[in-house]
């Protein structure tokens, strides 16, 4: 990892709450630095620190609690309108890896997930590509060794149980498999395991939280992997804190590494800094032999707030020997992106490199667009082209990554050419990329053709498929063609979940109901007892800030953090937004951050100062 530490100096240690252990470490690796230091760590930040735990900042200094948070170059501060990174990034969560780990080991249907697509549930949020009537060129069928018959016999089990499942959904799932039982069928390991595995990925957690609790009741062996399984869905349905208390009673041998590092990313995909770092410290008291992966979740937490950290986590890798992952070198690669600096960006694909580790479309993908977004069109148009290869149809896996890109640097004629590659056999993917592609040109009709195209190939669409189209309509305020749409899904008895609810709050925040957008998203909340998606949040809440609405700006505030959005700077920076546009002082607002772990930097520093009823001007320094 040494050679990625060659991009910065050190040149100061932040102050944490620490012993003289971790203060005489600290000094000693100061001593070192001035020597020559290199390493991952000095590409990512200007500072140098070395310990063996995450600490709390601490409050005390003026230059801390104002300092600049953000990289060495200074740039890329974000600002209250800004789209949340981590979701353009696909970081949002690590959801998908989260159940791969838990759920795949040996005794699992490993490969065999992509053969269940034609069992989705059509009416659930975020079903994947359904109605697959072409699945040897839709999926790419992973070679585990389980011959056709085995493979078949797998999928016919795990279909049959699962439908069982969806259509009772009055019974609970003990009732059902009961009768399952009953019916002389036999229940394998398998079987559940892909049933589990389809629940999931519908997100209908609540009905895969039943079965686990079933299958322990009914006497099914479990293993660490299943603990760690059912610990992730009590998360998810119940809360951290439960799924906390419910480490207690997994036996102390399958207490393992999984099982923490499953707690920790469910920590990191609500944010909660606190809990994430009192885990990660917990992992490394117990002594377990820490993964990549829990590192990864470390440096995914810190890229979304306290970018300075991320340098932490990887001396922290370092000390432990651990090898960064290619996610570990994503997520640097975005987080570089995020904040303008080009050249370190550039510099980590350089190390990568040299590791002998290629770039696969996704990252291609990751850098082209941040190359868009910081002005290097030839730059990222070279990308693209190296992304098609010499045959975009033999290399037809990255059409869905061109379709908006291209759509980005404005050249309409280069995606309507990767379209009509796709257009003869289009794939879900494809589909979405291109009404994607087609909106950002503003190219209406002609995303509405693509939606009619899917539409007549896949009967059953999910919501999220529609949620693509009603997107477009919300970006361009096309708020009759959006009713409309939103009228042919309720029509189609297509039960919402957070994907619609997000394009709906856009829709009418584009067209400036904001008071409908809330009630709307209150609503849904509260009759699915789902949680909106963050960004869903900030957009009625940006609004209210903008006309200096304290009161619901405080509001929607609060439901963020009901439901675990805490330990983020967006939220604070528009909450003080609204008081500075409301001319109004704000009484311990930096108490109100110190608790959820905040550190004010660029624009929220700024603005904060603003609002602040203690602050020193010409006049008053006049009247002392």
């Amino acid at each position: 990892m040494s050679p990625l530490r060659r991009a910065f100096n050190p040149f100061w240690i932040q102050r944490f709450r620490v012993g003289t252990s971790q203060l005489e470490t600290a000094r000693c690796l100061l001593k070192k630095c001035n020597s020559g230091c290199t390493g991952l760590q000095h590409i990512m930040s200007n500072r140098f620190l070395y310990l063996t735990r995450f600490f709390n900042t601490s409050w005390d200094s003026p230059g801390l609690l104002f300092g600049t948070r953000s990289f060495a170059s200074q740039a890329g501060t974000k600002s209250s309108g800004e789209v949340d990174d981590d979701l353009e990034d696909g970081f949002s969560e690590l959801e998908t890896s989260t159940i791969s780990d838990i759920i795949n080991d040996s005794h699992s249907v490993q490969g065999n997930e992509n053969n269940l697509t034609s069992e989705l549930d059509p009416f659930e949020e975020d079903a994947d590509d359904i109605g697959m009537d072409e699945p040897q060129d839709e999926l790419e069928i992973s070679n585990t060794g389980t011959d056709d018959s085995k493979r078949l016999l797998q999928k016919t089990v795990s279909s049959e149980l699962y439908k069982a499942i969806l259509a009772a959904p009055g019974l609970s799932v003990h009732k059902v498999a009961d009768k399952w039982l009953e019916g002389g069928r036999e229940v394998t390991r398998s079987g559940t395991a892909s049933t589990m595995l389809n629940l999931r990925k519908r997100r209908m957690f609540g009905r895969a939280l039943q079965l686990s609790e079933w299958l322990e009741f009914k006497g099914h062996e479990f293993g660490e992997r299943d603990y760690a399984s059912r610990l992730d869905l009590i998360a998810k349905v119940g809360g951290l804190q439960k799924a906390e208390n419910y480490i207690a009673n997994i036996p102390k041998s399958f207490r393992g590494e999984v099982v923490y590092r499953t707690l920790l990313a469910n920590c990191v995909s609500v944010g909660n800094v606190k809990k994430a770092e009192k885990v990660f410290n917990k992992m490394k008291d117990l002594e377990f032999p820490i993964s990549s992966y829990a590192f990864d979740q470390m440096l995914l937490l810190y890229k979304r707030g306290d970018k300075k950290k991320i340098a932490d986590v990887l001396l922290l890798m370092e000390k432990d020997n651990v090898k960064p992952s290619l996610f570990t070198y994503k997520i640097l690669i975005a987080a570089k992106g995020q904040s303008k600096d080009i050249t370190g960006m550039e510099k980590i694909v350089e190390t990568m490199k040299d590791k002998g580790l290629k770039l696969d479309i996704g990252m291609k993908a990751l850098l082209a667009k941040h190359y868009i977004s910081g002005g290097l069109k030839e730059k990222a148009e070279s990308l693209l082209q190296e992304m098609e290869g010499a045959d975009i149809k033999e290399n037809r896996h990255a059409c869905q990554s061109l379709l908006p890109l291209y759509a980005a640097l404005g050249k309409a004629d280069e995606v309507g050419r990767i379209w009509k590659i796709c257009e003869s056999r289009p794939r879900l993917v494809e589909c979405l990329a291109a009404i994607e592609a087609l909106g950002k040109l503003k190219k209406i009709e002609e995303a509405e053709a693509v939606f009619d195209t899917m539409s007549k190939k896949w009967t059953k669409l999910s919501l999220k498929h529609y949620s693509a189209l009603l997107n477009v309509y919300a970006n361009h305020k096309l708020l009759d063609k959006g009713q409309d749409l939103v009228k042919r899904m309720t029509d189609s008895n297509r039960h919402m979940g957070p994907w619609t609810w997000d394009a709906l709050v856009k829709l009418y925040v584009s067209a400036g109901e904001v008071e409908k957008a809330d009630s709307v998203l209150q609503k849904a909340a509260e009759q699915h007892r789902m949680r909106p998606m963050f960004d869903s949040f900030m957009a009625i809440m940006n609004e209210y800030s903008k006309r200096g609405d304290v009161h619901n700006t405080e509001k929607l505030f609060h439901r963020m953090r009901k439901v675990g959005y805490v330990s983020r700077n967006r939220p604070y920076l528009s909450l003080v937004l609204a008081y500075v546009n409301a001319k109004t002082p704000v009484y311990g607002f930096n108490e109100r951050m110190k608790a959820d772990n905040i550190i004010p930097h660029g624009a929220l520093a700024t603005q904060l100062a603003q609002v602040d009823p203690f602050r020193k001007t010409a006049v008053s320094d006049l009247l002392e």
